[in-house]
């Protein structure tokens, strides 16, 4: 457990180093303002720039919008620098034989892959609880918010989902040994399961109904219990490619 707890600090200090505390607390914070922001000044923002003489009534703007822009933003902005952040995380380390060092001092290869496992999510559940936060205060401060529902339930989802693309890209830096086999490994799985999803039968389980879903969820038009395959799915899948992730670097050559 020590050695574990040593590298899990290591992974801590050089993301410290490597400014990837900073960008996700900068970025995630500045979308979790965004999105109510963005919502409540969207409709005078049309209504400025509408031509002369052209009239439109726009709705006023909810709680609903918000979340709309927090679901649209991070789960396209922000899993992406999610992605190209952790495009590194272990492929650099190879790259440069970084873990020759440590690895001969007896440091077991899989408290590697669950040390820099843990520091990941604990990154990607930090900024992911700043930035629902901050747009869970202002859409409170902003709006009514009894129109919503299942909002906590349909954020972890995406939460999840966003351990699954760690985990994914984690292997493709494995498997490739660089941060472009990653990013490579991580878009082509997403696009196999966007054309999964079209199949009805088995579009129940996949992982991205986790990232496509939250909306609905929150407008009440789809029960939380419709997604419990999916999520059950993610989680088994996730622990499946942990245990790749560890036998693929187990095997391979530093």
């Amino acid at each position: 457990m020590r050695p574990y707890i040593a590298f899990v600090k290591k992974e801590w200090l050089e993301a410290l180093r490597t400014y990837k505390v900073f960008i996700f607390a900068v970025v995630f914070a500045l979308l979790g303002i965004m999105n109510p922001i963005t919502a409540k000044v969207t409709p005078q923002l049309l209504e400025t720039f509408m031509p002369e003489g052209m009239q439109i009534t726009l709705p006023e703007p909810t709680a609903l919008d918000s979340w709309a822009q927090f679901y649209k933003n991070v789960g396209q902005m922000g899993l992406i620098v999610l992605v190209i952040l952790f495009s590194t995380l272990i492929s650099h380390e190879i790259t440069k034989g970084t873990l020759i060092n440590i690895l001969t001092k007896g440091l077991k290869r899989s408290t590697v892959i669950y040390g820099k496992l843990t520091l990941s999510i604990l990154l990607w559940t930090a900024s992911f609880v700043l930035c629902f936060g901050l747009t869970d205060i202002y859409t409170r401060y902003f709006w009514d918010v009894s129109i919503l529902h299942h909002a906590y339930f349909a954020g972890g989802c995406l939460w999840l989902f966003g351990v699954f693309l760690i985990s994914v890209t984690l292997l493709g830096g494995i498997l490739f040994s660089n941060s472009y086999g990653s990013l490579l490994t991580t878009l082509l799985v997403f696009i196999v399961l966007m054309i999964l999803g079209i199949f009805e039968p088995i579009a129940k389980f996949n992982p991205t109904w986790l990232a496509t879903q939250n909306l609905n969820l929150v407008q009440g038009n789809l029960s939380p219990d419709r997604l419990i395959p999916a999520i059950l799915s993610t989680i088994m899948v996730i622990v499946l490619l942990n245990v790749i992730s560890v036998i693929a670097f187990n095997r391979k050559a530093i």
